[in-house]
């Protein structure tokens, strides 16, 4: 079966004339999919009976798939499990702030970037997600209508499937589709120039880089990306684009006590984006199996912080969500599929 749900209004369109349709068909299944979030071809009902029937004739279904399970935190957080690749499920985490509703999307199953500090990294990647699995996340949760944000900082690096991600995105902001303002819409890399290019060259997202370490060796040893993608490679990419006016750029920094939280990283990190219009979110790092790295605590955050501030780089405390429901990136997923294995081996 071949999904319509992921398909771009010009893809619809060559598959309304696969099938015999005319043009205009393209438009009304695209308004079905994503502002009337049909389920079924049988639900788009300003189709001809003889429409609907042609397209499952050929083997077309929506395509849009349930979570397989889920998490909730006392604090609101809920945390939803996808069928993903080879085995390897995918997470996306809904967090409701105030006025604010965010959801944490998954872009592949798995990551190639194997940060140390990551569960998704430990456990190796097993495919790319197509935007139709990125744009079910979306659609599928029960909180999908009441969203107010979408960030692709679950599973994956959005940067290494990027044409996933820009259709995704596409699908996300163009009236045909959600007609979302892509102020409302933040990705995530860990600087991977070719994609960070496009996203910067092709969308108006917000940016949101993880850095860690302004020290490239130290950098390297938390994230072996460095090496490939140095951030004295990023940062001039980045300093080339406008950031100055609605479009933000954030910098992404997770601390572990002892290794990057001291004065001397923080004055660094400042020296490292003195000049640019970028603001720097502190993390706290929830803890994961086989990193021995610890959290930073709430007092040393704070004086990085400060210490930021007053060298002119904006920084704040990202406020910690969903720890009791392991809400740190991957940690569902691995916790499903060892139930799997021990299930499959009584």
């Amino acid at each position: 079966m071949a999904k319509l749900l992921g398909l771009t209004l010009d893809e619809l369109r060559e598959v309304v004339a696969s099938v015999g349709l005319r043009p205009f068909a393209a438009g009304q299944i695209a308004a079905w999919l994503y502002r009337k979030r049909a389920t079924s071809i049988e639900q788009m009902t300003d189709l001809p009976m003889r429409a609907r029937r042609l397209l499952e004739e050929n083997g077309y279904t929506v395509g849009r798939e349930a979570p397989i399970a889920e998490a909730r935190s006392t604090d609101g957080t809920a945390k939803y499990l996808f069928i993903g690749r080879k085995g390897r499920d995918v997470e996306a985490v809904y967090i409701p702030d105030h006025d604010r509703a965010t959801l944490c999307v998954s872009s592949q199953a798995g990551c190639k970037m194997a940060c140390r500090f990551c569960m998704t990294g430990q456990g190796g990647w097993q495919g790319n997600l197509d935007a139709g699995d990125i744009i079910n996340q979306v659609l599928s949760i029960p909180e999908s209508e009441s969203l107010t944000n979408i960030v692709f900082m679950g599973m994956g690096e959005p940067a290494d499937n990027i044409d996933a991600v820009l259709a995704a995105v596409d699908i996300l902001t163009a009236p045909w589709g959600m007609a979302w303002s892509p102020r409302r819409i933040t990705v995530s890399t860990i600087g991977k120039l070719d994609g960070l290019r496009r996203l910067l060259e092709e969308t108006q997202v917000h940016i949101a880089v993880s850095i860690h370490s302004p020290f490239a060796l130290e950098r390297e040893r938390l994230m072996p990306v460095e090496k490939a993608f140095p951030m004295r490679e990023v940062l001039p990419v980045l300093r080339g684009c406008d950031f100055a006016h609605q479009r933000r750029l954030s910098m992404e920094y997770t601390m572990f006590a002892g290794i990057n939280d001291d004065d001397r990283h923080a004055d660094a990190l400042a020296r490292l984006l003195k000049g640019m219009h970028a603001r720097v979110n502190l993390i706290r790092f929830h803890r994961t199996p086989g990193f021995e790295g610890r959290p930073s605590d709430r007092t040393t955050m704070e004086r990085f912080r400060d210490r930021l501030n007053e060298a002119g780089i904006t920084a704040t405390i990202r406020a910690s969500r969903g720890e009791d429901i392991m809400a740190a990136c991957g940690m569902l997923a691995g916790k499903a599929k060892t139930s799997n294995n021990t299930t499959d081996e009584q």
